[in-house]
């Protein structure tokens, strides 16, 4: 599956994402997680700023 995500933003349309991976601290474990995904490149520092 991530194949055909990959293929799809190959196309013109698909340049305008980027794949943002953001490190996020559990509350309860105290443990980081990563968060990953796909993002128009103008929201990327909305999403960062969550």
């Amino acid at each position: 599956m991530a194949k055909k995500t990959v293929a799809s933003l190959q196309k013109g349309e698909g340049r305008t994402f980027a794949k943002v991976i953001k490190m996020v601290k559990s509350p309860k474990t105290g443990a980081y997680t990563f968060q990953e995904e796909m993002v128009p490149n103008d929201k990327v520092n909305e999403f960062l700023a969550k």
